[in-house]
């Protein structure tokens, strides 16, 4: 996909997530990886919603930006994600309102904020583990997302404690489905009482066997 591509669909995804309520005012940001190691990134305080291509941060692969508005506060932990985990190449984060109050309320474990309850659950996301509390754009939260990354290589998000999840994949239509799956997987959580058992160890290793993924 071009550039020029690309910054169209940052804007799609960024309008999406609006409408549907995923993200809020201006919290929230998306990125990609260029081929050429640079990034494009939302600005810092930009409404997904309202997203102008012409205006995403592009910085270069030492992380200088050359042109756009002020990239995100967020732009260390995303490069850092990206030289973790080198797959990926969109990097997605939002203030979803059920995986916030999930954290409010108390997460599954400190390594899968969520049990595995349904089949998608595992086959599009796998266990997301949470990231304790720290300010907005806390420069340490990018080493310890890179720990877990090292910990578990096939991760594919974390969940940054009272502000809101951080996913990543091949792309932004990709990274976007990651998202929707663990916050419509968190909100099946929240709602249901008594709790649903978690997927068994048969079950879970029949997901392995038919789809590749892991729990």
């Amino acid at each position: 996909m071009s550039t020029a591509a690309l910054r169209e669909e940052i804007c799609r995804v960024g309008q999406s997530l609006f409408a549907r309520g995923y993200v809020h005012a201006t919290a929230g940001n998306i990125s990609v990886r260029l081929d050429d190691g640079g990034f494009l990134i939302t600005p810092t305080d930009a409404c997904l919603g309202t997203l102008d291509p012409a205006r995403l941060a592009w910085v270069d692969a030492a992380g200088v930006q050359q042109s756009g508005d002020r990239a995100s506060k967020t732009l260390a932990l995303h490069r850092r994600i990206y030289a973790a985990a080198p797959a990926a190449r969109c990097v997605l984060h939002t203030h979803s309102t059920h995986l916030v109050a999930l954290t409010l309320q108390g997460v599954w474990s400190a390594d899968a904020i969520v049990p595995p309850i349904t089949p998608y659950c595992v086959m599009k996301v796998g266990p997301v583990p949470l990231i304790p509390y720290h300010r907005p754009g806390d420069p340490a939260v990018a080493a310890l997302v890179a720990e877990r990354i090292a910990a578990r290589p096939g991760l594919r998000g974390v969940m940054l404690d009272r502000l809101g999840p951080t996913v990543w994949h091949a792309s932004p239509a990709a990274a976007n489905a990651v998202l929707e799956e663990l916050e419509e997987t968190a909100r099946l959580w929240l709602l249901c009482q008594p709790k649903p058992a978690p997927l068994d160890a048969a079950q879970l290793a029949a997901l392995q066997a038919a789809f590749g993924c892991t729990w």
